[in-house]
């Protein structure tokens, strides 16, 4: 898929759909482990994420190496429009694996936001350009000597999914979910249609329908 469709595709999921409906719709598909883990949390409420995953891998280290930085800047600057860096780090409470720095050249590559399986850094400028992160907390210390950036491009576990690169990569408030590239289409036509009953659902029970004959009528709770 191009990525000019990709961005279409992404702007319409951001402004009409909703990660539970999708999780719900990826549970009847079969994919029942798509979820992250909760500890995964916006770094402000209004964030919403929604691209093709663009995987980094990274793992605690306990020296300073010669060059901390060089595979993260390539991870980072191999970022594409549409995508979403998608960091598993091992859940390390050592260090702050994201900061404004890296937000500003993801954004600047046309990234869509960050994922990241440990913590970040910097919130308050990340939240005043509004780039969309994700992260399990904040800490303020750098990743220099602490934790490496070891692979990018490669399936990582983050948040206890699996995830492959170009899988879409879906959050806001409720969470987030990982649609696989296998069943993104159907997923996301059969989530337009259960947001749209929903949606009819929602106007019933507001006039005083009974719960038991909406959920007859529509299918939906």
């Amino acid at each position: 898929m191009s990525s000019e469709r990709d961005r279409d595709l992404f702007e319409f999921m951001q402004r009409e759909l909703y990660v539970s409906v999708v999780s719900d719709i990826l549970d009847s598909l079969g994919y029942r482990e798509q979820a992250m883990d909760a500890t995964i949390r916006p770094l402000y409420k209004e964030a919403i994420v929604v691209g093709r995953a663009h995987t980094v891998l990274s793992t605690d280290v306990y020296e300073m190496p010669s060059d901390p930085y060089t595979a993260e800047i390539a991870a980072i600057d191999s970022l594409k429009p549409t995508d979403v860096l998608d960091a598993s780090t091992n859940r390390p409470t050592r260090t702050g694996f994201f900061g404004d720095l890296l937000s500003t050249t993801s954004r600047a590559r046309g990234a869509r936001g960050a994922v990241i399986d440990g913590h970040v850094r910097d919130a308050r400028r990340i939240e005043q350009m509004q780039f969309p992160v994700f992260a399990t907390g904040l800490r303020p210390i750098d990743s220099a000597g602490r934790g490496l950036v070891i692979a990018h491009g490669t399936p990582v576990n983050c948040g206890g999914v699996i995830v492959h690169p170009g899988d879409i990569i879906f959050g806001d408030i409720d969470g987030l979910v990982v649609i696989p590239q296998a069943v993104e289409k159907e997923a996301i036509e059969r989530a337009k249609v259960k947001v749209a009953g929903e949606n009819q659902a929602r106007n019933d029970l507001e006039r005083g329908d009974l719960l038991r004959e909406v959920y007859d009528r529509y299918g939906v709770l």
